[in-house]
């Protein structure tokens, strides 16, 4: 791409920043830089996804740092959900590349277009009707959530939270709980996802740490907040967004 506008980076800079907060006080908030960089760029598909799934490594690191520092990830039925999750990680991310690389900038957009949709009407439904918290899922059931989610997570350059928190919630597993599991498996997500697209040579340097700088201050801020707020606002804001950016993204390119 050419050389991009101070405003143009200031914005990437703003969707990064925006995502790490919506990474660890939501879940979903992850994607703000793959939409960020989909959007105001001219990258390929393989380059949007390796450029944003390159942020999450550090993301993932300091949110799991984070969660552990705050109790979650010391309790054995968060550990054994993050180490499932982390798992099948390894498996479903590179699937997820694979698939990135043999589609158009149309089919990309669609595909985001329609999973800011999912992922909207997942929160909205987690909002207005919480099963008891307290539930520790079947293996089976974590394995295969963390293995659909992977591929979709490769396939977008996501780290995992963006679905993997409300479908963990919808099962009952408390909020902090969820959050915290999903950081872990953001790290191997991540992790393999830019091997992957560093093979394909679809990782932009510098608008990944353009990007990933914010993203990590986002993240200690988006970890304050789960902790101290109940953050409904935030989640009603959320869902308008992404609902308010899915057309545009089905339609872009």
């Amino acid at each position: 791409m050419e050389d991009p506008s101070l405003p143009l980076l200031v914005l990437l800079g703003l969707f990064g920043f925006a995502g790490g907060v919506g990474i660890t006080a939501l879940g979903p908030g992850g994607v703000l830089p793959t939409i960020g960089l989909f959007a105001l760029t001219g990258l390929s598909p393989a380059e949007v996804a390796g450029t944003a799934i390159v942020t999450h490594v550090a993301t993932g690191a300091l949110a799991t740092a984070a969660y552990t520092r705050s109790g979650q990830l010391r309790e054995c039925a968060t550990r054994r959900t993050a180490l499932l999750l982390a798992g099948t990680a390894v498996i479903g991310t590179p699937i997820g590349v694979l698939v990135n690389t043999m589609v158009s900038t149309r089919a990309f957009g669609l595909t985001l277009g329609l999973l800011l949709v999912l992922v909207a009407a997942l929160v909205w439904i987690r909002e207005r009707r919480s099963p008891a918290a307290g539930a520790v899922p079947p293996t089976p059931l974590v394995a295969g959530l963390g293995l659909a989610v992977a591929v979709a997570a490769g396939v977008v350059g996501i780290g995992g939270p963006m679905l993997t928190v409300p479908l963990l919630i919808a099962l009952g597993v408390p909020v902090l709980e969820s959050l915290a599991s999903a950081q872990v498996q953001s790290i191997v997500v991540a992790a393999v996802g830019t091997v992957g697209y560093l093979a394909h040579g679809a990782v932009d340097w510098p608008l990944a740490a353009l990007v990933g700088i914010p993203e990590l201050a986002g993240v200690l801020i988006g970890w304050k907040i789960a902790h101290a707020l109940p953050a409904r606002g935030l989640k009603y804001g959320l869902i308008v967004a992404l609902l308010a950016l899915a057309p545009y993204l089905a339609l872009h390119g």
